[in-house]
């Protein structure tokens, strides 16, 4: 009789899979700079989600589809694709984009009247979006959550006591900047230098040669600072510096677009793979099986959570703009809060995850491995 059963599940779930209307399909937008990893990664994630839900039924027998927009990382670019997605009202939500300047430049599209769309990023972590506007929600931490996990991880599990600090002169990096220097200060570290800096700087050996003067260097965090790591880094090997380069996902990145190592380096990042809860271990055996073996990373976990949550929000409240904003804005407070791959999501009344963590972890071989347990 089990076995039966099962055959029995089967057959039930092939029958609906063959029923759906790809007529009458829930469109849901996708837009990211599909070019480069990150963006390559959030579609493999997105386009799994939407495999699976079809397989079993789909949502109230309709076939969920991806309308999916190349934004090239550029901000001029997201708002044009933000508007196709906004006035094309058979597109009902969107999962994008994936950086913090490609969603700011779109929220005011996405969030202007009369047809607003709900748009969700996996990655944007800037502080700025938490004023975007009602229909802009993420599955990610910001900003202040990666200094704060990063400082804490590179005193109390590396030991690193004296750091100094490189970030691009944006309000962002500041942010990160002033929350790790209280954070790490706190634990008793010490800052050695805090620079800001211009992308058109010829060199770095004058910033980090002043930081030396002031005590041994054992980290250098760099901060907003991605498309400049090769002069950073051979300003670094002239000056024969071994210091833990400290940052996040974007450095290593930058690093292997421009051929350079990071390794021993560590970065915080919203999501690493290992994680043992149920509901990443699922995605991850998923995620392995369709792509041969290669390990998603955090825009893949993050847009297969939101293609998920999304299908909650069209077979709970109705496939339609209005009814998909009104139950996302409940999750975790009306309803219960969402348990996904990249953890348990709330969001609060910004649009924002209440509680979700960062990983912290070490390079290593071009990937980022959890850090031992001490």
């Amino acid at each position: 009789m089990p076995a039966n059963r099962g055959i029995l599940a089967c057959l039930i779930t092939v029958v609906l899979a063959a029923c759906l209307q790809p007529d009458n399909s829930i469109l849901i937008g996708l837009a990211g700079p599909f070019s480069e990893p990150a963006g390559r990664s959030m579609r493999l994630g997105a386009e799994l989600a939407v495999s699976e839900i079809n397989e079993r039924g789909g949502v109230r027998g309709r076939r969920l589809e991806l309308l999916s927009y190349d934004d090239r990382g550029q901000a001029a670019t997201a708002v044009q694709m933000a508007r196709r997605f906004r006035d094309n009202n058979s597109v009902l939500a969107v999962v994008g984009h994936a950086q913090s300047i490609t969603t700011m430049a779109a929220a005011p599209v996405y969030n202007s009247e009369p047809n607003p769309v709900v748009a969700i990023s996996p990655s944007a972590s800037s502080v700025d979006l938490r004023r975007a506007g009602p229909y802009n929600f993420r599955v990610c931490p910001d900003d202040v959550a990666h200094a704060q996990a990063l400082a804490e991880r590179a005193r109390a599990q590396l030991g690193i006591r004296r750091v100094a600090t490189l970030y691009h002169n944006d309000r962002d990096s500041r942010t990160y900047a002033a929350v790790f220097r209280r954070a790490f200060t706190e634990l008793g570290g010490t800052l050695l230098a805090e620079d800001p800096f211009s992308l058109a700087l010829p060199s770095f050996e004058p910033y980090l040669t002043r930081a030396a003067t002031r005590g041994r260097v054992d980290g250098l965090l760099i901060i907003g600072g991605g498309t400049i790591i090769g002069p950073i880094l051979a300003a670094l090997d002239s000056l024969g510096s071994r210091s833990t380069i400290l940052g996040n996902m974007d450095l290593l990145r930058h690093a292997q677009t421009v051929g350079r190592d990071l390794e021993g380096s560590l970065l915080s990042t919203a999501y690493l793979s290992e994680r043992t809860a149920p509901e990443n271990v699922a995605f991850v055996t998923a995620y392995l099986q369709a792509h041969g073996g290669q390990r998603p990373d955090q825009t893949a976990a993050g847009s297969y959570d939101i293609v998920h949550l999304l299908a909650n929000a069209f077979e709970n409240r109705g496939p339609n703009r209005a009814s998909v904003r009104r139950y996302l804005s409940g999750v975790g407070t009306v309803t219960e809060p969402f348990e996904g791959a990249t953890g348990s999501i709330a969001f609060d009344a910004d649009g924002n995850v209440r509680r979700i963590s960062v990983d912290v972890g070490l390079v290593r071989e071009g990937t980022i491995v959890p850090l031992p347990e001490r």
